[in-house]
């Protein structure tokens, strides 16, 4: 999935990776941009693993 997702995000436009994707309520930060969702799947947190699944329900990212 992290290969699928790294694929995605190259491809979006610079202006797009500052906009909010994805907001997990208020427990986990509130509103996340593309950008801090590069940065958490990049470093392999918990938090990123959580979130490239997230994505994936959502269909942003295709399923392997």
């Amino acid at each position: 999935m992290k290969d699928k997702f790294f694929k995605f995000y190259a491809n979006l436009p610079l202006n797009v990776r500052k906009e909010v994707v994805l907001d997990l309520g208020p427990d986990k930060g509130g509103p996340i941009t593309w950008e801090v969702v590069y940065r958490e799947i990049s470093a392999d947190t918990d938090f990123g693993k959580e979130i490239l699944v997230k994505l994936t329900e959502l269909k942003f990212i295709p399923e392997e």
